[in-house]
């Protein structure tokens, strides 16, 4: 089988730059064609920049990065700079990259690729809010027809929530965005916090990674312990959930993840549940399922295949 096309849409962050090595290093499985990168865990130069400088930390400077839109639809941006710091990839020291980030819009990126391709190849792999996938379905909605799958990170339903009681962080960002994608008939695949919060890097996981020896490993290893301090306290959990390279896990070993076919709708009015990503887990409702909702993973597995990745960087 050929190498599943996709396209990175991403705001890293740590766990965005985990997530986009795993993709890196499996060019059996995954044909990285664009990084897009879109504001969210901290403003959109920083997510561009880190997006470049992972690239480089992969020893891939040949991806081409976009830089997409800065803020929501319609609200102002909420960033994250509490739970990934200044930075955004604080933990690291890594160098400022030197390729070159592309002069064309991400937006315009996903729009011409995907009508260049042919249709039903190229998945769409959201790690963040979901503002340029959104702008694009709407400034061209015959490319909804073109994509072969979304597979997004985002949302919760028996988790709750991460940045408010009820929401998770990718898509209070960005309600609005993640009501259209969930509205284009799409095939979407979601992994939730439901699932992502079973991917926790303990110690010995994380000891792993650093004791790869190379630079990815030792780089991801140091995220880690940055970004685990907020999550620890928080959950009081033994690591931190890696939330983002599940996207690309499933991409990899779909069969360690399981989940149900259900309808998902976003809440975008309420100010006590802005950003909900409301699960018919139950099925007690007549509406369509419209994306599968991950709830489960082996850790095991995920975590085997994602060192075994990171230690061919």
């Amino acid at each position: 089988m050929p190498p599943r096309k996709i396209i990175i849409d991403t705001d890293p962050g740590q766990d965005d730059a985990v997530a986009i090595l795993l993709a890196l290093a499996s060019p059996d499985e995954i044909e990285v064609l664009g990084i897009t990168a879109v504001a969210g865990n901290v403003p959109l130069h920083l997510t561009a920049k880190n997006a470049r400088i992972v690239c480089e930390l992969a020893g891939r400077p040949d991806v081409k990065v976009y830089a997409g839109c800065d803020r929501p639809l319609d609200r102002e941006l909420v960033t994250a700079e509490h739970v990934h710091g200044k930075t955004g990839l604080d933990g690291p020291v890594l160098p400022d990259p030197t390729m070159p980030l592309q002069d064309a819009h991400a937006v315009e990126f996903i729009i011409e690729t995907l009508r260049n391709e042919p249709g039903g190849t190229v998945t769409l792999c959201p790690l963040g809010p979901l503002t340029n996938i959104a702008t694009a379905l709407t400034r061209a909605p015959d490319i909804a027809d073109k994509i072969q799958q979304i597979v997004l990170m985002g949302g919760a339903y028996f988790e709750v929530g991460n940045i408010t009681p009820t929401a998770e962080f990718n898509i209070y960002v960005d309600p609005k965005a993640a009501d259209i994608v969930m509205k284009s008939a799409v095939d979407i695949v979601i992994m939730p916090l439901d699932v992502t919060h079973k991917a926790l890097v303990t110690k010995p996981r994380n000891d792993a990674f650093r004791a790869l020896g190379n630079a990815a490993g030792v780089a991801a290893a140091e995220m880690t312990d940055f970004f685990e301090r907020f999550d620890k306290e928080k959950y009081g959990s033994a690591g931190a959930p890696l939330h983002d390279p599940c996207v690309t896990a499933y991409l990899i070993r779909s069969e360690i993840f399981s989940g149900r076919t259900v309808n998902v709708e976003v809440e975008t009015t309420s100010n006590l549940t802005m950003g909900m990503t409301v699960a018919d887990w139950w099925g007690v409702t007549d509406r369509a399922p419209n994306a599968t909702f991950i709830g489960d993973l082996d850790a095991d597995a995920f975590f085997d295949l994602l060192t075994e990745r990171l230690g061919r960087l």
